[in-house]
């Protein structure tokens, strides 16, 4: 921890409902804050986004580029309108450019199901879900972004890069992962995901995969196809622990991980680097709801918890682990007691009702 013990916090509300669902976020982090004690939180909010973009030409200003370089962590909401988008028709997403800038290579999508909500599949294991998809967010197939080519109006091409110096970085903070998970009595297994049966790209990657676990004996490791993936995290997606895959593999996966939670409100997520990280809900914008009151917090509040989490490692603070965990637990809890239910699932608990009962149990924990 900095002498101060005061961690700078770039935060990014960006547009639509992600404005809605980091005012009560930063709220939150203040009550944990303030429960747990032994450090503090510097929040500071910078602009970005569609919205940004459509008023001033610029998506993401240097200054709020050069302010998330040097902070401790980035948090951000959601960002990108349908309405706005660039000359050649491609949406604006500063956050994908947040992760090239800055190397955040490790996109870590947690799927936890949490207690007392339907679930999407009628197994009762479904209910009990707790794997982690990893996608790398630098390479792959989002390598081409602004770089794809129309030829001629006849073909058009893209082109998927694999480095194996990212490979190396993305395979081992899987295996790490991993590790990580079997110590709180999980399988500690690692799959790495891929289509090796068609492409030279995914067969050599998967020699570096097998290179790299050599380097942790303790930790099983394993392969799989990415449809037979998608179809087996529909039917047996209780049988997975840490799974790490390309970006555009990753991006499609991750979606159907967010589904089988309840939906992208229910799904954190972080993209994480060397020496920097933003933290995230899976969401987008969903303008369709904005200043209704119906945008679902929940996925924030996760997210922020995962930012504390990786803060407590990265500066060696327990207490902002245990920060992480309140958050945790005082969303699991506030959907039982409370019998929340949000939109999105057919009920009609809205940001403030989630709100609420997350921060009643943070006050009593």
């Amino acid at each position: 921890m900095p002498s101060s013990n005061t961690l700078q916090i770039a935060v990014l509300p960006g547009d639509g409902i992600g404005v809605e669902v980091m005012e009560p976020c930063l709220a939150l982090l203040k009550a944990v804050e303030a429960k747990v004690g032994g450090f503090a939180l510097s929040p500071a909010t910078y602009p970005a986004g569609a919205a940004h973009y459509r008023d001033t030409g610029i998506a993401l200003p240097k200054a709020t580029m050069a302010a998330c370089g040097k902070a401790d962590a980035i948090l951000l909401a959601a960002m990108g309108l349908p309405s706005v988008r660039y000359p050649n028709g491609t949406e604006i997403a500063p956050q994908l450019d947040l992760r090239m800038d800055l190397a955040l290579y490790a996109g870590v999508r947690p799927v936890r199901t949490l207690p007392g909500l339907p679930t999407v599949l009628c197994d009762p294991r479904a209910g009990n879900l707790d794997f982690v998809l990893i996608r790398e967010s630098t390479e792959g197939l989002f390598a081409s972004r602004a770089k794809g080519t129309v030829v001629n109006d006849v073909c058009a091409t893209e082109t998927l890069v694999l480095t194996r110096k990212t490979s190396e970085r993305l395979f081992d903070f899987g295996f790490k992962l991993a590790a990580q998970r079997k110590a709180r009595g999980r399988p500690g297994r690692l799959t790495l995901v891929d289509k090796a049966n068609v492409f030279t790209s995914f067969a050599w990657a998967r020699t570096i995969f097998a290179e790299r676990a050599s380097a942790f004996p303790a930790i099983a490791h394993d392969f799989a196809y990415v449809d037979a993936t998608a179809l087996d995290m529909v039917r047996r997606p209780w049988t997975f622990d840490v799974l790490v895959t390309e970006n555009m593999f990753g991006d499609i996966l991750s979606d159907l991980g967010a589904g089988l939670m309840g939906g992208m409100g229910m799904a954190p997520s972080a993209d994480i680097g060397d020496e920097n990280a933003v933290f995230q809900p899976c969401h987008g914008t969903a303008p369709d709801i904005v200043g209704q009151g119906k945008a679902n917090p929940t996925a924030m509040f996760l997210s922020a918890a995962m930012m504390l989490d990786w803060l407590g490692d990265r500066h060696r603070e327990p207490k902002l682990n245990v920060a992480a965990a309140m958050i945790e637990a005082a969303v699991s809890t506030a959907y039982v007691t409370n019998k929340l239910k949000p939109f999105e699932l057919g009920g009609q608990s809205g940001t403030a009702e989630i709100t609420r009962a997350v921060l009643a149990a943070v006050a009593v924990a």
